[in-house]
């Protein structure tokens, strides 16, 4: 495996100069901003989209292959760059574990990365409960605004897993504030998260802080963040984190990893502030979006693309037969064993992510993550599959082969962006009622029969309407797991409808959250956590 090399060398590569770099030690860095005014002129590049099927634990390989195509390019001498997301503490410490690929293709410097990094998520950490202390505080002096103590909606953050935390009472105790029902959500659900990876630079961020509702008072009028004066508070905490980050693959391919919103509860997508940048900067862009294509890939392409004013040109749909087969009903421990009529009878949820994605006007390729156990039987069946539906689609071997195992994938990409032209569109009218938008995700993309709201929803969704968010976007949270929101419903099922209990509104990002079946935005940890098995390991 190759030593990585000092970070302004790769900031070389990329053709960012020493003035526009910020070290954070020899090996990541950050990159001023003022860089985009000296590449405004460039082209834009090619926009590459990596998503997959329904996550299953026999494990996709996602962000390995987004990373295995940028070192695939590097190996047929074509200038890519990479933009991920950052991974977040919950998921380190807790069940997925780190975000920065695997074997030879990952980023580096890996541990960095995945816990404090260039300190981003603790800036946003820090600014969430610094809303939130300006809150009570205004409460307990007086509470000039009439806030009502029953009615605010911001929560507090942290970065980990702790679903103690879910619900709370606060201020108990003599001079401590007015006691009230609070909460707290992991920081990459928060709507500073979603802002922060919305924005199109300071300003905008700004502008996005100040609309963001914390609350209401005593006669429903909506307080914001600007109603409590502390916005330039928070502009001084998240400056730095800001500025998105430079790193490198294993094989020195030039790497931004910038916010990191979860899919299932966010929207999923790394920063456009660094998506952006990048589109100035390589004439291949590749990005990813989080778990599979009926969340992170339909926020990028309803949500971020909109307000990015992005065009993706081709869309990669990641799969494992291993995966498939799970999706069939194989157990896990069974997945080695060759079983090609489970494969056949998994697939349906790969065919159903392959057409939602072409929904959108975009060229799809399927890539195939390779594993040992794959059988030559299993590989032959899925290849004549994919020729019979007409999906173009791909090998890869990036995990053991790094950028060498990838040089399939990197051709079949750069052919198709050469060949094929993207018909990009968004799936709904943003015009369209709430209600009306909701359902035609839950039927295009879940391909659910419909979907029931629960008393609050209703009301919920009519009040937004009335305060004058008929026109948001929606960020669905709903499992990764399924199709549908129940967990444990693998493949491709049919009957079912999706259920809403509550939505949620984040004004400065322009977005309702519904929330589908048993989601929560503060997850909790495992039986046996990630933290506990790193015991057995040695911490340096």
């Amino acid at each position: 495996m190759e030593e990585l090399l000092r970070i302004n060398k790769i900031a070389e590569t990329a053709g960012i100069g020493e003035e526009y770099l910020i070290p954070y030690g020899f090996y990541k860095a950050k990159i001023d901003p003022r860089i985009n005014e000296l590449n405004k002129n460039n082209k834009d590049a090619k926009l590459i989209l990596v998503t997959a099927i329904t996550p299953t634990k026999a494990g996709e390989g996602k962000t390995t292959t987004s990373i295995a195509l940028a070192e695939g390019f590097g190996k047929i001498g074509q200038k890519a760059m990479l933009c991920l997301r950052e991974p977040a503490l919950g998921p380190v410490f807790g069940i997925k574990g780190g975000a920065t690929g695997g074997g030879k293709a990952s980023i580096g410097p890996s541990e960095d990365i995945n816990l404090h990094f260039t300190g981003d998520i603790h800036a946003l950490t820090s600014s969430v409960n610094l809303i939130s202390a300006i809150i009570d505080n205004h409460i307990y002096q007086g509470n000039q605004l009439n806030i009502d103590p029953n009615r605010v909606v911001w929560r507090r953050a942290m970065d980990m897993n702790d679903r103690s935390l879910r619900e709370i009472s606060i201020a108990h105790g003599q001079g401590n504030g007015v006691i009230r029902d609070d909460g707290f959500q992991i920081t990459v659900a928060s709507e500073l998260m979603a802002i922060m990876c919305l924005a199109t630079d300071e300003n905008d961020f700004l502008a996005r802080l100040e609309k963001i509702i914390v609350a209401f008072d005593k006669e429903g009028k909506p307080l914001t963040v600007k109603d409590l004066k502390c916005t330039h508070a928070v502009m001084r905490l998240m400056k730095d984190a800001l500025m998105p980050n430079l790193v490198q693959t294993l094989e020195h391919q030039p790497a931004l990893i910038h916010g990191g919103p979860f899919a299932n509860i966010a929207h999923g997508c790394n920063s456009l502030i660094a998506t952006k940048m990048a589109l100035k900067m390589a004439p291949i862009v590749i990005t990813e979006a989080g778990f599979a294509a009926d969340l992170g890939a339909e926020k990028f392409l309803d949500i971020a693309s909109r307000e990015g004013e992005l065009h993706p040109d081709l869309c990669i749909v990641v799969a494992t037969i291993r995966a498939l087969k799970m999706h069939g009903g194989v157990k896990f421990d069974d997945l080695s064993i060759e079983n090609v009529k489970a494969l056949e009878e998994g697939i349906e949820n790969l065919e159903i992510h392959v057409e939602n994605m072409k929904k959108y006007g975009l060229p799809v390729l399927v890539a195939i993550n390779h594993f040992a156990s794959d059988s030559e039987e299993e590989i032959e069946f899925l290849k004549k599959w994919c020729e019979k539906k007409g999906f173009k689609y791909a090998f890869l071997d990036g995990f053991i082969n790094g950028g060498e195992g990838s040089v399939e994938l990197a051709k079949a990409a750069k052919k198709m962006l050469e060949e094929e032209e993207s018909k990009y569109h968004p799936l709904y009218d943003l015009k369209l009622p709430l209600k009306e938008k909701i359902e035609i995700i839950a039927k295009e993309i879940y391909r659910a029969d419909g979907v029931i709201y629960e008393e609050k929803a209703e009301e919920q969704l009519k009040e937004y309407e009335k305060l004058g968010f008929g026109d948001a976007y929606i960020c669905m949270a709903k499992t990764p797991n399924s199709l549908t929101d129940d967990p444990k419903v693998y493949g491709a099922p049919k009957g079912f409808k999706i259920r809403v209990r509550e939505v949620n509104l984040s004004a400065g990002a322009n977005f309702v959250i519904p929330l589908c079946g048993k989601i929560y935005t503060m997850p909790g940890l495992g039986k046996v956590p990630s933290a506990i098995k790193m015991e057995d390991e040695p911490w340096r």
